[in-house]
């Protein structure tokens, strides 16, 4: 699964939705980002996260991040992967090997990119490309939705939506 978003967007917000998802159903969840870049653990916590619980990997560079991805995919141990590549690809031959790896231990892999909407998918081994979007709709709510930009499975006509606190930073 691929979660884009340009800007200020409610990509990390979705995408710890699913991290609180995978804890809850008491799945291990990793998270591999650079050295560079992070999440804001405060408001991760506040939204739920057991942050105790979630390993976070952090690499030098972009480049690393698939494959440290990989070899966390490969240890079995994990039901979520995501990789917070920003605006970085991954290369073809290294996709197919992560996606075989998820689709064999069972392990939801989500990639995080920083583009917009007309920009393409990481590559045709994405199932599913969603592009993050935020809408106020009260001083501390906003609509996060997830309009299917690519569903191999249903088709891209669809969309989620969910009515997200701000964080403090947003309020």
């Amino acid at each position: 699964m691929e979660i884009s978003g340009a800007g200020a967007t409610a990509a990390l917000t979705l995408a710890f939705g699913l991290v609180l998802e995978a804890q809850r159903e008491g799945e291990p969840v990793a998270w591999v980002t650079t050295t560079e870049t992070s999440f804001y653990p405060p408001d991760t916590a506040e939204g739920g996260v057991d942050l105790d619980a979630l390993v976070v990997v952090r690499v030098p560079e972009a480049r690393a991040m698939a494959r440290a991805a990989e070899r966390l995919a490969r240890s079995g141990a994990f039901g979520l992967v995501v990789l917070d590549l920003g605006a970085t690809g991954v290369p073809t031959p290294l996709q197919a090997r992560l996606a075989g790896l998820a689709q064999r231990h069972h392990t939801a892999l989500v990639c995080l990119t920083e583009k917009e909407s007309t920009t393409p998918s990481l590559g045709s081994l994405v199932s599913l490309r969603v592009q993050a979007q935020r809408k106020r709709i009260s001083e501390d709510r906003f609509a996060c939705e997830l309009p299917a930009l690519k569903d191999k499975r249903r088709g891209p006509t669809w969309a989620h939506t969910e009515v997200c606190r701000g964080p403090a930073g947003l309020r």
